[in-house]
């Protein structure tokens, strides 16, 4: 039998690696693998938000939440930031419990004829009239209160798909330059807490190694200084480095385009806030949705004109390509066509309690919650590192 060269065992060829192709154990990098753009993830995640909240039907709820699931399950990277799903889950299980709780306690304004228990009755004064501490719970109140955290507990796990799926460091080089001050605050504002706690654990762990104590008001005081050492290095070293970027100089913008800028972007905002509470309302249904679209396309053409003051360059820019559009579209139409339903067939998107009988499941508007599934089949499997020393069996 003869033995291959380089092999370690006899009869077993090294497979040779192409040519150009990166050795085992090494990712692929990011520039001969293309990745999702963040910005479309977070469109995405958005537009499933508002799916959620135009319906109270827990099928479709749950539905929902599938969806979000089974694209961060198969398309989360391995990375660390990626794992804050799961803190959004548990925060959306919290609200469940929560809103049931508040609902048992404090009563509900929906009224029921299945009475399940009667806690006793707290009596309160005059002025607090139309709130009740305990008293008759009844189980229209419960499902009431049930489809209310479930719609809340969705549009929480949307946005922890968001949070699971888009890079933090890459949505932020991605930020248009008028935002990009802002969002360096941001980052550096959520990544402060994290530092804190590692060095808290670092210093713990040393001091642990030496013999001296970790735990109560002494070990917190010794340990306290060197944190705030620390943090006060951090800090200098952070504005050293932002100050060598080219941090906060700005270009001459001529006094009418400052002006133009500041009229788009406030009428902007306001436009969004004002579709948004129609979209959230039974009543604003029909300027909800143009005031909402006009007022994107004014904050948008606000931030363009705002970008240059900024002198800002980016290395290796995220491209916005085919796949891009396709992930933003999925959400887009998930929403609009609930959005549709919801004005066709209210009573299958928001099911009653009064009288109590179980939920309907509306075939199309769930046909089109369906078509969020798309990201899971047009956008790149995650990256992993294989093992050097795995090798073939035959």
């Amino acid at each position: 039998m003869r033995e291959s060269r380089g092999s370690g065992r006899p009869g077993l060829a090294r497979p040779r690696p192409e040519r150009g192709a990166p050795p085992a154990g090494v990712p692929v990098p990011r520039s001969r693998r293309t990745q999702l753009h963040p910005g479309a993830w977070w469109l995405w995640a958005l537009a499933l938000g508002t799916a959620a909240t135009r319906t109270t039907n827990p099928l479709l709820l749950a539905l929902l939440i599938t969806v979000s699931g089974y694209v961060v399950a198969v398309r989360r990277p391995h990375t660390p930031w990626a794992r804050s799903y799961g803190a959004f889950v548990k925060l959306a299980a919290a609200v469940l419990v929560l809103r049931l709780a508040f609902a048992v306690v404090l009563g509900s304004p929906i009224p029921g004829t299945h009475t399940l228990f009667t806690l006793p009755e707290v009596p309160l004064p005059g002025w607090a009239q139309g709130i009740r501490l305990g008293g008759r719970v009844t189980a229209e109140g419960l499902v009431f209160a049930l489809y209310d955290a479930l719609r809340l507990a969705a549009l929480l796990v949307c946005v922890g798909a968001a949070n699971a799926l888009a890079s933090p460091s890459r949505l932020l080089k991605s930020l248009p330059g008028a935002l990009y001050e802002l969002g360096v605050a941001v980052v550096v504002a959520l990544t402060f807490a994290p530092n804190l706690i590692a060095d808290v654990r670092r210093l713990r762990a040393a001091r642990r190694l030496r013999g001296r104590p970790d735990k109560g008001v002494r070990g917190l005081v010794q340990v306290g200084l060197p944190v705030l050492e620390g943090a006060l290095e951090r800090s200098v070293s952070l504005a050293a480095a932002m100050d060598a970027r080219g941090y906060g100089r700005t270009a001459e913008v001529p006094p009418a385009v400052r002006r133009a800028t500041a009229a788009l972007t406030l009428g902007g905002l306001l436009g969004v806030c004002a579709g948004t509470y129609g979209l959230l309302t039974a009543e604003g249904d029909r300027y909800g949705l143009p005031v909402l679209l006009a007022g994107l396309a004014s904050a948008l053409a606000g931030l363009r004109l705002g970008g240059r003051r900024t002198l800002r360059t980016r290395y290796r820019p995220d491209p916005w390509d085919a796949r891009a559009w396709l992930v933003t579209a999925s959400g887009a139409a998930a929403a609009a066509l609930l959005l549709l339903a919801g004005s066709l067939d209210p009573g299958g998107l928001n099911p009653g309690v009064v009288p109590l009988e179980p939920p309907a499941l509306p075939l199309w508007p769930a046909a089109a919650v369906l078509v969020g599934l798309l990201p899971a089949f047009v956008t790149p499997a995650p990256e992993t590192v294989r093992d050097p020393r795995e090798e073939p069996t035959t």
